[in-house]
């Protein structure tokens, strides 16, 4: 990266990518930033919840300007490609420049939000930026809870703007997001009614490849979940060979489109050919459905017979594949007041068998309110009906935009003269921690954005090089043209 502009950015940037910063386990970010912040003799304050603040003074004759917030979050989505060996807890991201993208080595490239956190290191660090009086703000744990910007308390931002810098697409201007909440089905399957599956043709079964992505940004692009696809082929045999549920460990993170999901079965052993027939058949049928978004699925079985464990008890295990083939993945409603935006929508996140219990995680996302409770109530129903016991969580907020905002006319009007053209004004539906900032800051004027992303939150996440210099311009411009108090 040594070779990339602006040089300060990206130098920064991997400093930031040898820092491991899995979500909740922040502790090294968060000493980090302290003894970046407090070696450039700047004050820097890390509250309870291990959000760090560092505040800058402004450069001379910027005194009296409004102070600006720059904000971003340190932990990042911790994926990888299944035989890659990586360690996220010490390990550092293996990065490499291949055309204009920058890229990790089969893990996710941490540029999610690693690249928000680094312009605020690089404004810090500089002598020559001018701006007003500045507080760089790095939040933790967004990707799995947002608890960061939830334990944040009131007066720790002082600033009368701020600048999310978490948003994937350089050249729009985010005013507004999708609130959300979590619902988690548990599924009993008790050790002690388990039915031996001896005698019986035992394997594994896989999907996997496919593309993944956010489970907001990119949940309208018609990619395939691989935990409906298992579900959907499980359901299928049962009917037709007598199957049964050894074991299911499919999916992952909860604002992640599942890219692998991965089960043990077992047939008798008249079904044994059926059962690969039937395999090769599905899978030609779902790579057709799948063509365009989905080029590199790869659905394959192998032979397990050393496997002795039980199968799941055979009624249960059908009731909950039903329930969960009836769960809803994907849009649930577009907006009605702006074209092109996804409303309401969820995401089946992961099943997981954990000792007595499958454990099913799922997420659910809108910019209407009320419409929050509903899906969450649409997914528990599909759940309890298959006998899960179901908990959903209070979630977080949404971030209804402010039609008189200061600071996105500045950004926009910013961007049209760097430019010469109009920016995107938009509202993304992904959850933001503007959405809490709003709560906490009522008075807060707020915009995101940053540099175009691809594949995030899976290993194939990647950052548009050119990008990153036209969203620096863009902030140094913006911090510029900060009107005085």
């Amino acid at each position: 990266m040594t070779k990339l502009e602006p040089q300060s950015v990206f130098d920064c940037f991997a400093q930031v990518n040898q820092v491991p910063r899995p979500s909740k386990r922040e502790e090294k970010m968060i000493e980090f930033l302290r003894q970046f912040g407090e070696g450039l003799g700047l004050e820097t304050e890390v509250d309870e919840t291990g959000n760090v603040v560092i505040r800058k003074a402004a450069t001379p004759g910027y005194e009296n300007r409004k102070t600006v917030i720059l904000q971003s979050h340190m932990d990042m989505v911790c994926e990888k490609n299944k035989d890659v060996d990586f360690d996220f807890e010490h390990d550092a991201i293996q990065t490499y420049v291949d055309g204009e993208w920058l890229k990790a080595k089969g893990t996710t490239l941490g540029a999610d939000d690693g690249i928000g956190v680094a312009m605020e290191m690089a404004l810090l660090l500089s002598n020559d930026i001018e701006h007003g009086p500045i507080e760089c703000v790095f939040t933790r744990d967004e990707e799995t809870g947002l608890t960061g910007a939830e334990g944040m308390q009131p007066g720790f931002m002082r600033g009368e703007y701020l600048i999310n810098l978490d948003s994937e697409d350089e050249g729009e201007i985010f005013v507004s997001c999708a609130g959300g909440v979590r619902t988690e089905g548990r599924y009993s399957f008790p050790l002690a009614g388990r039915e031996s599956v001896e005698g019986m043709f035992v394997a594994n079964v896989v999907v996997k490849g496919l593309t993944g992505g956010h489970s907001g940004d990119d949940i309208n692009k018609k990619r395939a979940n691989a935990n409906k696809l298992m579900v959907r082929f499980l359901c299928e045999e049962m009917a037709k060979t007598d199957l049964r549920l050894v074991d299911i460990q499919a999916g992952g993170l909860h604002n992640a489109i599942p890219r692998e999901a991965h089960a043990t079965v077992a047939v008798p052993m008249d079904f044994k050919e059926q059962l690969r027939i039937d395999l090769n058949i599905f899978a030609a049928n779902v790579r057709e459905e799948f063509s365009v978004t989905e080029p590199t699925m790869v659905i394959d079985m192998e032979s397990n017979m050393e496997d002795k464990r039980p199968a799941l008890q055979k009624d249960a295990a059908r009731q909950m594949l039903k329930s969960l083939l009836a769960v809803h993945n994907g849009v649930f409603a577009m907006s009605q007041d702006l074209e092109g935006l996804v409303e309401t929508s969820s995401n089946l996140a992961s099943i997981r068998l954990e000792g007595e219990e499958v454990r099913v995680n799922t997420s659910q996302r809108s910019s209407v309110p009320s419409n929050i409770p509903n899906m969450a109530h649409v997914v528990r129903a599909a759940l309890e009906l298959g006998g899960a016991a179901c908990v959903t969580n209070e979630g977080y907020p949404g971030w209804k935009m402010n039609p008189k905002s200061e600071i996105v006319r500045i950004a926009r009007e910013s961007y049209v003269r760097l430019f010469g053209k109009e920016p995107k004004v938009k509202a993304i539906h992904a959850g933001l921690e503007c959405g809490l900032f709003s709560e906490k800051y009522p008075n807060l004027d707020m915009v995101s954005f940053g540099p175009t992303l691809r594949g995030v939150h899976s290993p194939d996440e990647k950052l548009l090089i050119p990008t990153v210099k036209m969203v620096w311009d863009h902030l140094l411009d913006i911090l510029r043209n900060i009107p005085e108090k």
